[in-house]
């Protein structure tokens, strides 16, 4: 196999063809890998007249391999002309010049979806993947489930007993890998509890360019009219984990993506299940009831129907790394209203209501997989000036 590969549109008449070299480019890219350097991308896009040329250089294209082989399938198909080449060296883990290339103070926010990390980031996030989930960063799928909730765990393995688990007790974030062809199958991931889990966790799965993250936890509901074992799909966040702001700024809306929120709805609406649709509270403080005045005040302003500590945090990472996110969250507790998260009550709820969560969002999974194949349109997450890969702009 040579060490360049040069892809032009002229030479490929049918999708056969057009298969055929993208298997190819992926295969060099990996050999190239495998070979200590980094492979180096170059896009010649005639049709774009503000975005004719595009690059970068990339890491793990084993791991990043199903989503590599759709985007430069669908780049072939817009007529684009591909190079594929040897970079850099390789900068190993335990080198000190490593920080200085994943670094997101340099980063560069306009570059397109597939270069969006650097390949040291890549390297060094799916490190981590497997050191928090105990499974190799391979086995991901490209729907992403977070829970915090061991009951869920436990309902996604009797649904799928084959799935590919941790290979090691006693991991931070285990993870649960419903593996399909193509990696169009699902994951879940259990996060634990707070913001800062949930940072980590979104920092290092973006990295895959997963085709969407939702978050499937439980929530104090705020309103009146709210009964335990509810649902809550949220259409906003208030921000009040506060971990983000100084990468993100605060007044920058985050919603989450419109046609999974739709898919959500109907499935819910399918089923029969009381839900309510509005903004959620994240906060940092597990104990924010023992702060009650200021933060009810908050509440009271951003109008919110519930509060939990995570959904904020995996919004707006998905946001900022350009993922197409969701939350679709359960009722567990009242604690405005005389019904705080007490024991008794709170292990019947979870028991009650474990299974039709789950199975709601799987259920919404399996429509966005008819309708959208090739992933989500993720136009709401990325700037004006910063196209989508196979788009005509």
């Amino acid at each position: 196999m040579p060490d360049s590969l040069l892809l032009s549109h002229s030479d490929f008449s049918t999708l056969e063809e057009r298969m055929k070299a993208t298997e190819k480019a992926c295969d060099l890219m990996e050999k190239i890998y495998d070979s200590g350097k980094y492979p180096k991308m170059l896009v010649e896009r005639a049709w774009s007249e503000h975005n004719p040329i595009i690059k970068g250089e990339l890491a793990q294209p084993k791991a990043l391999r199903s989503y590599l082989e759709r985007e430069i399938l669908r780049l072939l198909e817009k007529d684009a002309d591909i190079k594929i080449e040897p970079s850099r060296d390789v900068i190993e883990l335990n080198d000190p010049l490593l920080l200085d290339h994943t670094d997101e103070s340099n980063w560069d926010i306009t570059k397109k979806k597939l270069f969006l990390f650097s390949p040291e980031r890549t390297d060094i996030s799916l490190d981590r993947l497997q050191h928090y989930t105990g499974t190799s960063a391979h086995d991901f799928q490209r729907y992403i489930l977070f829970t915090n909730y061991d009951m869920h765990v436990e309902v996604f393995l009797e649904k799928f007993p084959d799935c590919v688990k941790p290979v090691r007790e006693g991991v931070q974030m285990p993870a649960f890998h419903h593996k399909l062809d193509d990696n169009k199958g699902i994951t879940l991931i259990n996060i634990g509890v707070g913001p800062s889990n949930a940072k980590t966790i979104t920092d290092h799965v973006s990295v895959l360019r997963p085709d969407a993250m939702i978050m499937v936890g439980h929530c104090g509901g705020l309103r009146n009219h709210q009964e335990i074992g509810d649902f809550v799909l949220a259409n906003g966040y208030m921000r009040d984990d506060r971990l983000l702001d100084d990468l993100f700024p605060i007044g920058i809306p985050v919603i989450p993506n419109y046609i999974l929120n739709l898919y959500l709805k109907q499935v819910l609406d399918n089923h029969g299940l009381n839900h309510r649709i509005g903004t959620v509270f994240t906060t940092a403080n597990r104990n924010w009831e023992f702060s009650k005045k200021d933060t009810v005040e908050k509440i009271h302003q951003s109008r919110s129907l519930a509060v939990d500590m995570e959904s904020a945090t995996v919004a707006t990472n998905g946001f900022r790394y350009r993922v197409p996110h969701a939350t679709l969250l359960c009722v567990s507790d009242k604690p405005l209203h005389g019904k705080p998260k007490l024991s008794g009550a709170a292990q019947a709820f979870y028991q009650n209501s474990k299974e039709k969560h789950l199975e709601i969002v799987i259920e919404t999974i399996d429509m966005v997989k008819q309708t959208h194949p090739d992933g989500l349109p993720n136009s709401s997450i990325r700037a004006f000036n910063e196209p989508l890969m196979g788009s005509g702009e």
